[in-house]
């Protein structure tokens, strides 16, 4: 798993994806965001005004429920785009975007987005893949959620994690992890120590390393590989280093 996930930091692997041309129409609107920890982008409900390309960091798409309870339905990091699927349909927000991971990002506002939608068939191809690629994400951590272990989705989040920072560090709370997987943040705790046991990952405050990559891949559910693979199809740049320079 190393050897294909030597990705080049901070790059949004969608706008990398995009033609030249084409990123052209873009680029004179991207403005610099930095994504705080617990930054909210977005309310469910709420309509939608920039669409974020992460260059590091983790968003998470968050169902909240009456009672204040949460589960996360979808992660993005460099792989994506955040509001990109509302931006151009009805801009209202179907959850919240909340930030896990700090990083930077690029965001263009949503009139401007559409416009450059409009004229250019490679983002319009580009963001059908990417929406198949995230919707099949949302459909399998639906399945996960309801049918495997909290340490097997565990290990599955911490390896999509993985996968869109290119760090074996993570810096997130149990707290915000028990949020994530909308379990009690004991139950988190118990699943943490089993995992730092076996010698999977290694825990302090605030900070979980992913020591045995392959351990942990063997433990997860099946759905870390599902997701991967369906991303590997669509979106091939998700896991692999693209050719030519950095687009600043």
């Amino acid at each position: 798993m190393r050897s294909v996930l030597r990705l080049r930091d901070d790059e949004n692997r969608l706008l990398k994806a995009l033609p030249p041309e084409d990123f052209e129409l873009l680029r004179p609107h991207l403005a610099p965001a930095a994504l705080l920890r617990g930054d909210v982008l977005f309310d469910a409900l709420d309509t939608i005004e920039h669409v974020y390309f992460p260059q590091s960091g983790v968003v998470s798409l968050v169902t909240l429920m009456r009672d204040g309870s949460s589960v996360e339905a979808g992660t993005i990091g460099r792989e994506g785009a955040v509001g990109l699927i509302t931006g151009s349909g009805t801009r209202q927000a179907a959850t919240r975007g909340v930030v896990q991971i700090p990083g930077r990002a690029r965001r263009i506002e949503v009139a401007r987005y559409r416009a450059a939608l409009e004229r250019s068939s490679a983002l319009r191809d580009l963001v059908d893949r990417y929406t198949e690629a995230l919707l099949s994400q949302v459909l399998q951590t639906v399945a996960c959620n309801a049918l495997h272990s909290v340490e097997q989705r565990f290990c599955r989040w911490l390896l999509t994690c993985r996968d869109r920072t290119g760090s074996d560090v993570i810096p997130l709370t149990q707290e915000a992890v028990a949020e994530m997987l909308g379990v009690q943040r004991t139950t988190v705790t118990a699943a943490a120590r089993a995992l730092q046991n076996q010698g999977l990952i290694r825990y302090r405050r605030g900070l979980i390393e992913c020591v045995d990559l392959p351990g942990l891949h063997e433990t997860s559910c099946e759905c870390y590989d599902v997701v991967r693979a369906r991303f590997q199809q669509l979106l091939p740049l998700t896991y692999q280093d693209p050719p030519g320079e950095p687009r600043e």
